[in-house]
């Protein structure tokens, strides 16, 4: 046999090979449809065998059907018929226009994308039914009956109804023109824009059904920091052929829009959004979008907000310049999604500028506009309290808008599972009769129009995110999306059944690491409500020393403000009294150090170092205590991991093993950095038996990142 004739074999054979006999590399993702255990697989077969779609022929139920006969094939070994006829065992996806007669099920319930899952007899037949008023819920549908085959329910006895809480469920794409991610860690933009619209990358599809499987059903393609390129004709055809790709998946498209577009595009001398020849360039860029796509979604627009253009540039207010983008979409059905990520160098604390400047518009803004909100008052740190707007604008929609990717809690080497994080948000009582979460999804004021948001950390990588337990947080991000009241240790379970393994002790024990993960985090870099201590620029390791920036808010010592006589931001009526700003049951409790969560307590608090702390320690001897714990986790979990080397397979066991022993060096570095210039500044001694940093401050000052990925 010579070489080449070799070689072809060999192609040949890999070619032949089932999915799951490859190296694993993540780019599955949870849809990797493993094959089940014998027991498992012979019961799927039984209740699986044909596939019987009901419903008007449309490429959303192709899809659907697609999905499932694919995803069976996986998991069983064996592709079901795909049939008109009815029998038992069969699998039925039906919409009520095309439903049999004597098919009693909540149809009112589960409006346009809802999906009920059962089994039913249908003309004298046990067959599983996958029920929804239009195609879009059958997709739906489809993924979760896959989801719950995958993750151990007996393929018979799935019984499940299911309606998304909020209705725009988005992925923001902080994606420049150039493919260059901003606060991206997983290589380029999935959008090849110099290829587009001719070129479509078959990973488009794998992005949309990763999406549709979590129930997301928008996209905000371009970065908030917006050229207006992006609303230009030849990109406006390269969206509209990544929006022909998402459609059968439900998949809207956005843009980001520059308000200073009519100038820059349409060489008017103003932007300003009172102008009549401002208003008309924009309904007629409008008017062009839809012509191309015409299930656009709406724009996303930072204004007025780190140099980004806006109407206060005009002397016109958020409300205004949002109405007129808002004006211009309605006909087609559209929204603006207005963001409130502002805040002013002269402000005397940067926590409280946002809602400064947008709670006195409530009830000025359009019906089709939607405050979007970040979960926090400052920017996505590793924890914050819930922004004081949730519960303030009782006549405006506000979206959540959460970040995937980790900008301030190690980039995607770092294994931080943010579902806890989403959960504390969506919880927290805002203290005006409801949660976070019932802002969001409309029902504590009763909004009609609602949204949530997450900033992706998607790119061209090949596990899609940089690293593997990143794909998690995409996964809970869409989970919690869909119904924001759902547990974030059972949704991390489904992820790990999916993506690694449901065997129960391997799976519960991946969980467990998981679940502690993002409290690491926070000890080992922001601990006790300390916020903003990252370097410079690109946001990479520790730099509580930074004082020379040129607006005092972009400095570490800004916020934590630590000295002799303390460390803390007093946010109390003694300090910036930003603490007001929540509802009276929150901000009392808050505004008193002693009910103050500790995980609070130097967010709102100045205090000096011997304070007493619950545990018995005093705030000095707690702060270290913190950082040392963090560091102890990940510890932990670096043991943790190598324990279930014999559970996960070893191409991607070694890889997270190697993400661990970065994350571990660099826990260690944050804590000794933190130390050794909090000691300097408190000039207090460590607590007995404190390991000393291990090296001085001058060596952690003198680090430098100049090409840290996502600048």
């Amino acid at each position: 046999m010579n070489d080449r004739f070799r070689a072809l074999v060999l192609a040949l054979c890999l070619a032949l090979l089932p999915a799951w006999a490859l190296a694993e590399d993540g780019h599955e993702l949870w849809l990797r449809y493993r094959p089940l255990t014998g027991a498992a697989q012979a019961r799927l077969l039984a209740e699986a065998r044909e596939v019987v779609p009901l419903a008007a022929p449309s490429p959303t139920l192709q899809a659907a059907v697609q999905e499932l006969r694919r995803g069976i094939a996986g998991l069983a070994g064996r592709e079901p018929a795909l049939t008109s006829r009815l029998r038992a065992g069969a699998l039925v996806l039906v919409t009520r226009s095309q439903a049999p007669p004597g098919l009693v099920l909540p149809w009112s319930e589960l409006g346009a994308e809802g999906y009920v899952l059962r089994r039913v007899h249908l003309r004298g037949q046990a067959v599983t039914v996958i029920a929804a008023n239009g195609d879009l819920g059958l997709l739906y549908g489809s993924f979760a009956w896959l989801r719950a085959v995958q993750t151990g329910a007996h393929p018979a006895h799935v019984d499940t109804q299911s309606a998304p809480r909020i209705g725009l469920r988005l992925l923001n794409h902080w994606d420049n023109l150039d493919r260059h991610v901003e606060r991206g860690y997983a290589g380029a933009s999935l959008w090849d824009w110099w290829k587009l619209p001719d070129i479509l990358d078959p990973r488009y599809v794998d992005y949309a059904r990763a999406n549709a499987s979590l129930g997301l059903n928008g996209a905000v393609l371009n970065n908030v920091n917006a050229k207006a390129d992006s609303l230009t004709a030849p990109f406006i055809a390269k969206a509209a052929a990544l929006a022909a790709v998402f459609r059968p998946y439900g998949v809207r498209v956005y843009l980001s829009a520059r308000f200073s577009a009519p100038v820059e595009l349409g060489g008017l001398p103003t932007a300003d959004p009172l102008d009549p020849a401002v208003r008309a360039w924009w309904q007629v860029k409008a008017d062009e979008i839809y012509r191309a796509m015409p299930d656009f979604g709406g724009f996303l627009v930072k204004a007025n907000s780190e140099g980004q253009p806006g109407p206060q540039d005009y002397g016109r207010s958020h409300a205004d310049g949002a109405n007129m983008l808002a004006q211009a979409l309605a006909p087609h059905g559209g929204v603006v999604l207005w963001r409130a990520f502002v805040y002013a160098a002269d402000a005397s604390d940067r926590a409280g500028q946002a809602f400064a400047e947008f709670q006195p518009l409530d009830g000025r803004f359009a019906p089709n506009v939607i405050v979007q909100v970040k979960n926090g008052p400052i920017d996505f740190q590793p924890r914050e309290p819930f922004h004081p707007l949730f519960g303030a604008m009782p006549r405006t929609p506000l979206a959540l808008e959460l970040q995937i990717t980790k900008e301030y809690l190690g980039f995607s080497t770092h294994l931080v599972h943010l579902g806890p994080l989403f959960q504390e948000v969506l919880r927290a009582d805002t203290g005006q009769g409801g949660t976070v979460a019932r802002v969001v999804d409309g029902t504590l004021h009763g909004q009609r129009v609602t949204a949530i948001a997450g900033v992706a950390n998607t790119g061209a990588d090949r596990n899609w995110c940089g690293s593997h337990f990143d794909q998690a947080n995409w996964y809970a991000f869409g989970r919690l999306a869909w119904d924001p009241d759902q547990d974030a240790r059972t949704v991390a379970r489904d992820w790990v059944a999916q993506t690694f393994t449901a065997q129960p002790a391997a799976r519960d024990a991946i969980v467990q690491m998981m679940l502690a993960s993002r409290e690491a985090v926070v000890d080992y870099m922001t601990p006790l409500g300390l916020h903003h201590l990252m370097a410079t620029g690109h946001h990479h390791g520790p730099g509580p020393w930074v004082d020379d920036l040129a607006r005092a808010d972009w400095n570490p010592t800004y916020f934590h403000r630590a000295g002799r006589d303390g460390i803390g931001f007093d946010r109390t009526a003694t300090g910036s009294n930003a603490v007001a700003q929540y509802a009276a049951p929150v901000a009392q409790r808050w505004a008193d150090p002693r009910t103050t969560p500790p995980e609070l307590l130097l967010w709102f608090h100045h205090l000096p170092w011997d304070y007493g702390m619950p545990s018995g320690r005093t705030l000095w001897a707690e702060l270290i205590a913190r950082y040392d714990r963090g560091v102890a986790t990940v510890e932990d979990m670096a043991r943790r991991w190598q324990a279930l080397k014999p559970d996960v397979d070893a191409e991607r066991h070694a890889d997270v093993a190697a993400h661990l022993a970065v994350q571990l060096r660099e826990a260690r570095w944050w804590r000794d950095a933190c130390i050794a210039y909090f000691q300097s500044v408190s000039g207090l001694p460590l607590p007995a038996g404190t390991r000393p940093p291990g090296l001085d401050l001058a060596a952690y000052k003198a680090l430098h990142f100049g090409f840290a990925p996502g600048r």
